[in-house]
């Protein structure tokens, strides 16, 4: 596979988000500017400019008209994907984490973090057909977790909402009332920080990422742990393949931590392993740091990475990729 290598950010990667129909790939990154390119070869479109904080998340609604991204600012602002102009910012006393639109776009779940003796928060705003109605009032405010939320993603059919973060604890809250309906079991749960939560197609399970070197397949309405993935390094991202039973995983140490200058010896890079036998089944090297964002394309014949390095690795898979047998 030979990649193509993406240039447009100053700043280490955070975040890869693919629209629906898998032709535009958005990132973000620690640069303030979320950037969209074509996802076929590479090309970058354009730039999305106004916030000025890394840029933590990113959701593009599914007829691709309307971006959503979140920032250290302490704001999350809508954008037109075509013409890259603000149409709303929220704004918050802490900064903006992780966001994630609804099925339908009516409405999206932002996270805030725990700043200056707030603590953290999953805010639920209405997202107006019309930018010119556009409010910020949250119809929802759920706090309680301690510790940093990292990700907060809509569960099926808008029901339910998953969050997960500092405190280990994956957590299942009711998106109308705000009750906490389930939460993970310490026993099988994360030992350590919660980094990224991926959901599957259909929504029926989602996979998490933690510094604990390890990821985990969770069923979605019984919060039942299905399987568990174990690697040699903290887990910066997941995603999972939409077309086969594949999951892929990235990370690699803090950059502070990793002393030579060999790329093998920090382990960057993305691993592949069976959903169903747990079993490592490849590796894509190639980042000169740690992984920090995954992506699969919607038709699942390629995927992308992006790392602290700056770059986005953009990755079709040749066809043997197709053919594996374990």
């Amino acid at each position: 596979m030979r990649p193509i290598l993406m240039k447009g950010h100053e700043r280490p990667l955070t975040f890869l988000k693919y629209n629906r129909e898998g032709d535009l790939l958005f990132s973000c990154a620690k640069d303030h500017t979320p950037t969209v390119w074509f996802a076929d070869n590479g090309e970058r479109l354009g730039t999305y400019r106004g916030h000025n904080g890394a840029v933590w998340s990113c959701d593009v609604s599914r007829d691709s008209i309307r971006l959503i991204t979140g920032s250290a600012d302490q704001s999350a602002k809508l954008w037109d994907v075509r013409t890259g102009h603000q149409l709303h910012t929220f704004n918050f006393d802490s900064p903006a984490r992780s966001v994630d639109f609804s099925v339908g776009d009516k409405l999206a779940v932002i996270t805030t973090d725990p700043f200056m003796g707030h603590t953290s928060a999953i805010h639920v705003k209405r997202i107006a057909d019309d930018p010119d109605d556009q409010t910020s009032e949250s119809v929802l405010v759920i706090k309680g977790p301690q510790g940093r939320i990292n990700r907060a993603v809509w569960g099926p059919l808008n029901q339910t909402i998953i969050s997960g973060g500092e405190d280990t604890i994956i957590r299942i809250w009711d998106s109308e009332t705000g009750k906490l309906l389930n939460e993970s079991d310490k026993e099988v749960s994360h030992k350590k920080n919660i980094t990224s939560l991926a959901k599957s197609v259909d929504g029926s399970h989602f996979l998490t990422g933690s510094h604990d070197k390890s990821a985990k397949l969770w069923d979605t309405r019984t919060l039942t742990l299905i399987k568990t993935y174990t690697t040699e390094r903290p887990v910066n991202a997941v995603a999972m393949s939409p077309l086969l039973d594949h999951v892929v995983l990235g990370g690699g140490q803090d950059a502070s931590s990793v002393t030579t200058t060999d790329h093998r010896a920090g382990k960057f890079e993305a691993k592949f392993f069976d959903k169903i036998l747990q079993e490592e089944i490849g590796g894509v090297k190639g980042h000169f740091g740690p992984i920090n964002a995954l992506a699969f394309n919607p038709d699942g014949k390629s995927f992308s990475s992006g790392g602290e390095d700056g770059y986005v690795r953009l990755h079709h898979f040749d066809p043997d990729y197709f053919n594996i047998k374990i």
